[in-house]
Parts: C-alpha cells; structure tokens; sequence
C-alpha cells in the first residue's frame, strides 16, 4: 500500500500522531510548510507516488531522500522501487 509521494513510510513517522498527519496522498497542504516539491511533482505528473515516474530516481527526489536532517539515506528511495515492483506484478 503506498503511504506516501516520495516513499516514506508514513505508518513509521514519528510526527504522524503529534501532528496529527494524515499522509500527503491524503492532504491538500504538508503540516511542514506551505508545500512539498515532491508532493507538488507527483500530483502535477498524475502519480500516486515517485516509482511511477519515467524520470525516477530524480535529482529532486535524491536531495529530499539524502537531506542531512530530514533524509533517509535513500530508503524512501528503495521504497518507491518496492512500490514500482509490486504494481507491475499486479498488472
């Protein structure tokens, strides 16, 4: 199930009950900030989440997943390619 835009884990965030967050796939505007150029390509392109896109990984995508203070060291990264794989299997 996707949780997210760029691959992280919703379900695992430590913000998603003290904010509370609902997932960007669900809310018009991130609790962060007034928006998400993540979030923001996505919707624009028509995916539900990075993996989908033709030009994935992107450079947006690799600065979002390997930030100093909020990256993942790129494991939203593998996660999006999880998500691209189980899709393809489905279809």
């Amino acid at each position: 199930m996707t949780e997210s835009r760029c691959g992280l884990l919703c379900s695992q965030c430590e913000y998603r009950e003290s904010v509370p967050c609902s997932g960007c796939i669900q809310m018009q505007k991130p609790f962060w900030g007034e928006s998400c150029p993540v979030k923001s390509c996505c919707e624009e392109r028509g995916h539900l989440h990075c993996g989908e896109c033709g030009d994935f990984p992107c450079e947006t995508l690799h600065q979002f997943a390997y930030d100093e203070q909020q990256g993942d060291n790129g494991a939203r990264i593998e996660q999006c390619k999880r998500w691209r794989q189980e899709t393809a299997a489905q279809s």
